[in-house]
C-alpha cells in the first residue's frame, strides 16, 4: 500500500501559488490499498466508465479502497453540454447506445457485492429521450441480477422531455437524484445548457409521484458552493429545493478541475458547511451531507434505505 498526503483538486498545470493557497481542511491522506486496484481492474475489464475517474472525484481512494463502492457513468464518456465546472469531455458522441452496458454494470455490481449502486450519465441531448430508456434498462438489469441491491440514479434533466420521468420512475430506482448544482444566478455561467426551473421541476415531479403513491423511493439533489454564489442565495436555494419535496440534500466545495474551468471564488469553511446542514435539517430535509469534500454520491449507502428497509429507517 502506498500512502501520501495530497491536496485535493490540485491540477499539475496550476501555478504553485494556487495549490499552496488551498486550506488545510482540503488535504486528505491518500491510500491505495489492494481493494482500490481490484475495483480499477474490474472497471477496465468490463469497459465501464465511472464518474469517480472522469469527474476527478476527491473521494475515489476512500470509496474504491475502503468501501468498495463506485458511481458508474453510463451512455458513454462524451457529454453534449459544456458546463463550466465539469471535467467530463464535451462534444458530439461518436456512438449510439451500448446495448451490453446494462448487463456489464449489473455484473460489476454483483462482483463488487454492492448493496447500494449509484448510476449516473453524461448528458445525451442527441438521443430522443435523453437516454432515459437506457437508464431504465440498467436499473432493471441490476435489480434482476442483484435482488438485494438498492439503485440510486443521478440523472440529467433530459431537456424536459415529458416521458423521461415516466420511464425512469417506472423502473423503480430506490433513489431518484438530479443535481441542481448551483444557485439560479450562476446557471448561465456554470450550466449554460440547463435551466434552474427545469431542474427544480424534474425533482418536484418525482416528489409529486412519491406523495401520490406512484413512486416509492427517495428524491435527492446536491449543490456545490464556492463558485460565486452568496450565502443568502444558498439558503434561498435550499428553501426552493425543500419546497419542491426533495428529501436528501448534499453540499460540497467546488474545486476547479483544470485552469480552463471556472475558478474557485472562495473556500467555504467547515463551520459554514455545518450551518448549512443545520438549516437544511431545520426546514425538513430527512438527511443532509454537508462538508468540503462531500459529493453527490458520497456515503450514499449510509443514508438511504435498502429495498428491505422502511423509508423511515434512514431518518
Amino acid at each position: 500500500m502506498s500512502e501520501n498526503i495530497i491536496q485535493i483538486g490540485a491540477s499539475r498545470s496550476e501555478p504553485p501559488a494556487r495549490r499552496q493557497g488551498r486550506p488545510d481542511w482540503l488535504r486528505i491522506r491518500l491510500t491505495t490499498p489492494p481493494e482500490y486496484h481490484k475495483v480499477k481492474k474490474l472497471v477496465k475489464r468490463l469497459k465501464l466508465n465511472t464518474v469517480c475517474e472522469d469527474a476527478r472525484c476527491p473521494n475515489i481512494y476512500e470509496c474504491w479502497g475502503e468501501h468498495g463502492t463506485a458511481t458508474f457513468m453510463i451512455l458513454g464518456d462524451i457529454c453534449t453540454r459544456r458546463c463550466g465546472f465539469c471535467s467530463v469531455t464535451s462534444g458530439r458522441p461518436n456512438a449510439g447506445v451500448d446495448e451490453d452496458e446494462p448487463a456489464h454494470v449489473a455484473e460489476a455490481v454483483s462482483v463488487m457485492g454492492l448493496k447500494h449502486a449509484v448510476i449516473t450519465s453524461v448528458d445525451r441531448d442527441d438521443l430522443p429521450d435523453g437516454g432515459a430508456r437506457h437508464f431504465a434498462n440498467v436499473i432493471e438489469a441490476i435489480h434482476q441480477a442483484n435482488p438485494g441491491t438498492a439503485v440510486e440514479v443521478l440523472t440529467p434533466d433530459f431537456r424536459g422531455v415529458d416521458e423521461a420521468a415516466d420511464i425512469l420512475l417506472g423502473a423503480r430506482p430506490e433513489v431518484f437524484s438530479h443535481n441542481m448544482e448551483t444557485v439560479p444566478r450562476m446557471y448561465r455561467k456554470a450550466r449554460p445548457g440547463s435551466r434552474y426551473e427545469r431542474s427544480l421541476g424534474l425533482l418536484g415531479e418525482a416528489a409529486r409521484r412519491r406523495d401520490a403513491g406512484e413512486y416509492e423511493g427517495r428524491v435527492k439533489t446536491g449543490i456545490m458552493v464556492g463558485i460565486g454564489e452568496t450565502t443568502e442565495e444558498v439558503y434561498t436555494t435550499l428553501d426552493d429545493i425543500r419546497g419542491a419535496g426533495v428529501e436528501v440534500m448534499t453540499l460540497g466545495q467546488y474545486l476547479q478541475p483544470t485552469p480552463k474551468h471556472l475558478p474557485v471564488d472562495r473556500w467555504v469553511t467547515p463551520d459554514e458547511f455545518a450551518e448549512y446542514k443545520r438549516y437544511a435539517m431545520e426546514i425538513g430535509f430527512l438527511h443532509c451531507e454537508s462538508g468540503p469534500l462531500v459529493r453527490s454520491s458520497y456515503h450514499a449507502h449510509e443514508h438511504v434505505p435498502t429495498p428491505t428497509e422502511p423509508l423511515a429507517a434512514a431518518q
